[in-house]
């Protein structure tokens, strides 16, 4: 797992947010209210991502659709699972970790933590 590039990323999240498959065109039509991108560029970075396992794509007319293989969830959760990897003392990375989070995050964490318990027991 690697951090996606600015275009690769920018990509991913319309494609998370719109929670449904897309055809370049859109992604680029989108793109472009805010910056001007052509659509070949956008193409070859849709078919990048699909090629690193990131995107589907499904053949829809003349046009390829993409959709996301994961969510953005299990996107950060990669990130930060690799991210504790680069430690060699994972109490302490964790020490850290939580020190930077506002109350919202913690109130999360222990959930998640608690829920995690729940389907760890028989």
């Amino acid at each position: 797992m690697r951090w996606l590039g600015e275009l690769e990323a920018e990509i991913m999240d319309r494609l998370w947010r719109w929670k449904r498959p897309a055809t370049v065109r859109e992604i680029v039509d989108d793109i472009n209210t805010q910056r001007p991108l052509a659509y070949t560029t956008v193409m070859t970075v849709a078919n990048i991502l699909y090629s690193k396992g990131w995107l589907l794509r499904e053949k829809q007319g003349r046009a390829w659709t993409y959709s996301p293989v994961r969510t953005r969830e299990q996107y950060a959760a990669a990130l930060m699972e690799e991210a504790l990897g680069a430690s060699q003392d994972h109490p302490a990375a964790f020490a850290h970790f939580v020190e930077q989070m506002g109350p919202e995050e913690v109130s999360a964490l222990r959930k998640a933590l608690r829920d995690a318990g729940r389907r760890d027991r028989p």
